[in-house]
């Protein structure tokens, strides 16, 4: 099982970098980014579909707009949707890359993570919702003779007992399923200077196409500033500006120092990566797109 993995800072071109990736390996792009998950928030979380045609050709991503705003998604949904993400792609035959810029979500991909906490199931719970008791009861020594009694006697205890052996038993397999991939990583390296001007260039860009616009109707739909703070630096700035909290001028020079330094924490953790053992071939971002594939092939060949 093997999974080829893009990295890199915001603006530094890894999607189109995949893309094309997975255009000459005949394979298809799986997202790992915090935000992208958010239908409708595009422009602030930086869905730059024009990056994934491919000489005409579009090549399909995954783990794109798939919840509502105002779902708080976690790395826990993450694994579990990334390994049925990736079961789709290599089932079809096609190669899969893994594309993103948030470390826990990489890592726990990358280390398989065994993550402790179990996230409360709102699916399950909708369908548990509409069973009685006994139904529950039945169900829960189905998955595993409980050990504690009282599981069985009080509705919101058995509810979660059963949260719990479902998200064991499915956890399990997604670890399995972790631990058996073989990593190829790239990383997407430019010099300071290119990437502040990148980001600067990008931001204005996302301005002029109607970021705000984006920030407002979210917050018209009735997502608090609470919320929107959460989803990161564009929906926080933006949405301090709409409440008249800052002027255009200072919003759009300090939102810009922020991503700059969001940047530099990205690169941060990612040579944390490699000092902790994780192999990163890293790609000058600046070179032509055939000579960074170029670079590529040769590392996945191993040279030949």
């Amino acid at each position: 099982m093997e999974l080829i993995t893009v990295l890199g800072p915001t603006a530094c071109g890894k999607t189109a970098f995949a893309a094309r990736l997975a255009f000459q390996l005949d394979g298809e792009v799986i997202s790992a980014d915090s935000r992208q998950v958010y239908r409708r928030m595009d422009l602030g979380t930086g869905k730059d579909y024009q990056d994934y045609v491919v000489e005409g050709k579009w090549i399909p991503c995954h783990l794109i707009d798939m919840v509502e705003p105002g779902y708080e998604y976690s790395v826990f949904e993450f694994q579990r949707d990334f390994i049925k993400a990736y079961q789709d792609v290599t089932g079809r035959g096609k190669k899969a890359v893994m594309c993103g810029g948030s470390g826990m979500y990489l890592e726990s991909v990358i280390r398989a993570y065994q993550l402790e906490k179990v996230p409360e199931d709102p699916a399950l719970r909708m369908r548990l919702a509409g069973m009685s008791m006994e139904e529950m009861e039945r169900l829960l020594i189905s998955l595993e003779q409980p050990h504690n009694t009282s599981d069985l006697t009080d509705r919101e205890r058995l509810v979660r007992a059963i949260e719990i052996r479902m998200f064991e038993r499915s956890h399990n397999e997604i670890t399995r399923i972790l631990h058996q991939m073989r990593h190829t990583i790239f990383g997407i390296s430019i010099s300071r200077e290119s990437l502040r001007e990148r980001i600067t260039r990008r931001l204005h860009q996302r301005l002029e196409a109607g970021m705000v616009r984006e920030v407002q109707a979210l917050l018209e739909e009735g997502l608090t500033p609470g919320q929107l703070d959460f989803y990161g630096l564009e929906y926080r700035y933006i949405t301090r500006y709409l409440m008249g909290e800052t002027g255009w001028e200072e919003m759009v020079r300090v939102l810009n120092t922020a991503i700059h330094q969001f940047a530099k924490r990205q690169m941060t953790w990612f040579r944390r990566m490699e000092r902790n053992g994780i192999p990163i071939f890293w790609i000058n971002g600046e070179l032509p797109p055939d000579q960074m594939f170029k670079a590529a092939m040769e590392v996945i060949t191993g040279g030949k």
